[in-house]
């Protein structure tokens, strides 16, 4: 089936004004290199608390994470002792989840290796090739910390590089078209899932979120 065909049933089922609404906003690699190594790691740790928890109860809490983890200076973050990570597993004002805190400080050095070799992690992100983000999520997957399966997907997904994420509703389009017989997750399903969806994204111009919000649009209940 053509991305043609797949985002035709897209707008039968969701009316072609809201599916165009509901489209992530695609930003720039200027914008990539500009956010800050700070933001980055606040990013990060937002989308390794919100993994199993409701996202709700994350966001009512993220001016206290805020303070309690330095502004999410990754240089700050990455001295943290080890007496300091449990009295933040104390903290009522955060979620106390200890692995996950434990996960920031391993992360913050994570962002630190990225930089002394690539200046910033927004230059980082900006360089990686825009074909192969499946390897870019192996490669958080391998030198980040909780930073595998969907989690670092939406990571990539909220600041801003370009990608899909393997929601159930994309991933039951993939299996239809016989890319994949179930969630991928061996790097053999990643690699063709990337060369299907860089297929689909010369057919069509579409940046990867697009293609994939429309893909979901197209056989889900929500986008």
């Amino acid at each position: 089936m053509t991305f043609k065909q797949i985002y035709a049933r897209a707008i039968n089922r969701k009316g072609e004004q809201a599916l165009i609404a509901s489209l992530p906003r695609v930003i720039s690699r200027q914008a990539l290199i500009s956010a800050t190594d700070n933001t980055y790691l606040s990013e990060m740790t937002k989308c390794v608390f919100r993994s199993g928890f409701v996202w709700k109860v994350v966001e009512h809490k993220w001016p206290n994470f805020e303070t309690a983890f330095a502004g999410f200076n990754p240089k700050a973050v990455a001295n943290f002792s080890d007496e300091r990570l449990e009295s933040l597993a104390q903290d009522t004002s955060i979620i106390r989840y200890m692995t996950k805190i434990s996960a920031t400080r391993e992360n913050a050095k994570f962002i630190l290796d990225v930089i002394s070799e690539h200046k910033t992690f927004g230059q980082f992100l900006a360089a990686w090739p825009d074909d192969d983000i499946v390897g870019l999520l192996l490669y958080l997957k391998k030198h980040g910390s909780r930073l595998g399966g969907h989690t670092g997907q939406y990571f990539l997904r909220f600041v801003g590089k370009d990608t899909f994420i393997f929601s159930k509703d994309v991933v039951t389009v993939l299996i239809a078209e016989g890319i994949v017989d179930k969630e991928p997750t061996s790097q053999r399903a990643l690699r063709a899932t990337q060369e299907a969806f860089n297929h689909w994204r010369a057919e069509t111009g579409l940046p990867y979120s697009h293609l994939s919000r429309i893909m979901a649009a197209s056989v889900g209940t929500s986008f």
